[in-house]
Formats: C-alpha cells, sequence, structure tokens
C-alpha cells in the first residue's frame, strides 16, 4: 500500500467507499500502487496497467491497454472517439463493484497478462484523424502554416485536431485555430 494513495483516500469526499473497494479488489493482484497523475496508478515491472479516476457522476477503473481486452460481459467503454487504448469500467456505487467484483478482477487479470507479453495497441495515424473544416481551410489558405503544421510532431498535430474538434460551434473551432496559429509557426504543441 502506497501512503500518498492512502492520503489521497483520507480526502476524498465523492468516491471514498468505491475507491477502497476496488482498492481491494486491485491489491489482490500482482500490481504494485503508486500515485501518479494525481490518481491511484497501478503498475506491473514499472509499466502502467490500471488507474482508478473519480469523476461528477462515476468513479472508474481505466485500464492503459484496455483496446487489446476482449470484454466479454461488455463492460468497457472508451471515453472519446479520440481515445485509442484506454477503457474504463465505470461504478456510481459500490454495489455496482460488488456486482461486478470477479468481472473486474478476470479483466485486471486479463490486462496484466497483456502487459507481461508485451502487447501493444497499434495507434493510429495523424493522417487518419480527421481535420476539422475551420483548420482545413485556414491550411489551404496559408502555405506557410500548411508547412508549419506539417512540420510539427506527429503527437502535436494530433493535439491540435484533437483541441480543434472538441469545440462544439464553427466559430469556437475558428477561434482556436486563430489563437493556435502562433504557437503552430513556433513549433510548439497545444500543451507545450
Amino acid at each position: 500500500m502506497n501512503r500518498k494513495v492512502d492520503a489521497f483516500l483520507t480526502r476524498q469526499d465523492t468516491w471514498r467507499e468505491e475507491f477502497v473497494a476496488l482498492r481491494r479488489i486491485i491489491l489482490d493482484l500482482e500490481l504494485e500502487e503508486d500515485f501518479k497523475w494525481g490518481q491511484p496508478c497501478y503498475s506491473h515491472d514499472g509499466k502502467n496497467v490500471i488507474l482508478m479516476h473519480g469523476f461528477k457522476e462515476y468513479c472508474a477503473v481505466l485500464f492503459f491497454k484496455g483496446a487489446l481486452l476482449k470484454d466479454p460481459k461488455h463492460v468497457l467503454i472508451q471515453q472519446t472517439p479520440n481515445v485509442q487504448s484506454a477503457r474504463q469500467i465505470r461504478f456510481t456505487s459500490v454495489k455496482d463493484i460488488a456486482k461486478l467484483e470477479k468481472t473486474i478482477k478476470a479483466y485486471i487479470q486479463e490486462a496484466l497478462e497483456v502487459e507481461k507479453a508485451g502487447r501493444t495497441v497499434e495507434r493510429k495515424k495523424t493522417s487518419d484523424f480527421a481535420i476539422p473544416e475551420e483548420l482545413a481551410v485556414r491550411l489551404k489558405k496559408d502555405r506557410a502554416l500548411k508547412k508549419a503544421f506539417e512540420a510539427l510532431t506527429p503527437g502535436r498535430q494530433r493535439g491540435y485536431l484533437y483541441y480543434f474538434s472538441q469545440a462544439k460551434w464553427p466559430a469556437t473551432r475558428a477561434s482556436r485555430v486563430e489563437k493556435s496559429i502562433p504557437r503552430i509557426f513556433d513549433g510548439l504543441g497545444i500543451d507545450d
């Protein structure tokens, strides 16, 4: 048991009972407990396998390579279409967790086997992602911008594509594109 996770659980107003129940299940298996990204994280030989995290309406265990799991019970959720590898099992109560305890253990065991086998998720190429219309128009108009965008690393390009496409309204997407142009010219990603 990790002291940082102990402290995290002590501070929780929401999902504390659920996290404690999930932690008990997880620690029954061959995983090391750590605290990463502000959340309890469980790994094997230094490789992340699962993470517990809470949201407003649910808490979840996130399988880093969940896309490789078989999911015979159909409980894994892909958070958004842009998430390529991770999958969650969501809970709203300790009862949900108790009901799915055997399934949770089986999925964790499978995730552990995936990690031990060294399997990896084949990632989409940047060219496989849709370019929001507002960016496409701007790139077509401005060759220097197109060249600067294409010079970005694939991860930075995907970051921008994701950021732009998350806006619901065309005006918001266009505004995001315009505000990002100086960063693109500087070779920076959305989070740099």
